[in-house]
C-alpha cells in the first residue's frame, strides 16, 4: 500500500489543512506563556503536561477530528507503562497526547529541539535522543528508566521513527530500548495500534484530511518475572499485537 493518500490537489483539503493549522498554531501560542512559566519549576511541570493535553484536545475539537477508540480494558491513570505503537505519521504524537490519561514522556528525536518555541517545550517535557549517536541512545535509556522510577510513563515508537517503506507494515526488527527498560523496571508494556493516521495526514506537506482517527489500546503485556533474556520473545509478542489489527483493518494478510 502506498504511504501517501492526501489528495493534496483537492482545494477543499487545502482549505481544511489551513483551518486546522490555524487552530494548531493558534492554541499553541495562546497557551505557550503559561506552559513556559510552569516549565521553570520541577514541581509544576506536571501542570504544563496538562496544558499540552488541553492544547491537543482543542486542536482536534476545533479541527473537527473525531476519535474511534477500542480499549481492551480501562487504563489506570496512576499505573506506569511503557507505551509502544506503530509510527506511520506525525499525527500519532498529538493523538497519543489526546487519548492517554497518564503522565508520560515521549522518547523523540533530538532534532525537534531546534524548532522555535515548540522545541523548548518538547525538550523540557520529553526525552530526546540522537539515534545515530550510541552515547545518546545509552543516555536516553538511563533517563527513561529514571522517569519510570519517578512514576512517569514512557511513550516510545520502537520502529525508531517513521521508517517503514511499505505502510501498513511496520519496520522490523523493533528496537530493543522499550523492552529493555520495561523488563528492568518490571512495568507493563502497553501496545497501541494507530490504524489510519497515515491516510489522514500527509507528512511531507502537513495536509490533513477530515475524518476519524481509529486507534486500538490493547491490554498491557506484563513483564514481572522476565529477564533480559526474555526480551526477544517480548519484542515479538508486542510487535504481533500492534501489527495484526493494522493489517486486518487494511485487508492485508500476505506476509512481506
Amino acid at each position: 500500500m502506498k504511504k501517501k493518500n492526501p489528495h493534496i490537489s483537492n482545494p477543499l483539503i487545502g482549505l481544511y489543512s489551513v483551518w486546522t493549522g490555524f487552530w494548531f498554531i493558534g492554541w499553541f501560542l495562546a497557551l505557550y506563556p503559561f506552559m513556559f512559566l510552569l516549565l521553570q519549576h520541577r514541581d509544576t511541570k506536571r501542570y504544563a503536561h496538562k496544558l499540552v493535553r488541553l492544547w491537543s484536545s482543542l486542536f482536534f475539537a476545533f479541527g473537527l477530528v473525531r476519535f474511534e477508540i477500542q480499549r481492551s480494558e480501562k487504563l489506570d491513570s496512576k499505573q506506569v507503562y511503557v507505551f509502544c505503537s506503530n509510527h506511520f505519521s506525525y499525527l500519532d504524537i498529538p493523538a497519543f497526547v489526546k487519548i492517554l490519561p497518564n503522565y508520560f514522556s515521549f522518547v523523540g528525536k533530538s532534532s525537534i529541539k531546534k524548532v522555535p518555541l515548540f522545541g523548548y517545550l518538547y525538550s523540557r517535557l520529553n526525552i530526546l535522543v540522537d539515534r545515530n549517536d550510541r552515547a545518546s541512545r545509552t543516555a536516553t535509556l538511563s533517563k527513561s528508566i529514571r522517569a519510570l522510577q519517578a512514576n512517569r510513563s514512557i511513550i516510545i515508537f520502537p520502529e525508531g521513527g517513521i521508517t517503514s517503506k511499505k505502510f501498513p507494515f511496520m519496520s522490523t526488527p523493533l528496537k530493543d530500548g522499550a523492552f529493555a527498560m520495561a523488563i528492568q523496571q518490571q512495568v507493563p508494556v502497553l501496545p497501541v495500534s494507530f490504524l489510519n493516521n497515515f491516510q489522514m495526514m500527509d507528512d511531507d506537506f502537513f495536509a490533513l484530511k477530515p475524518g476519524k482517527i481509529k486507534v486500538i489500546i490493547h491490554a498491557p503485556v506484563e513483564t514481572k518475572g522476565l529477564t533480559q533474556e526474555d526480551m526477544p520473545v517480548l519484542r515479538e509478542k508486542v510487535f504481533e499485537i500492534i501489527q495484526k489489527p493494522i493489517l486486518d483493518f487494511h485487508g492485508v494478510d500476505q506476509p512481506r
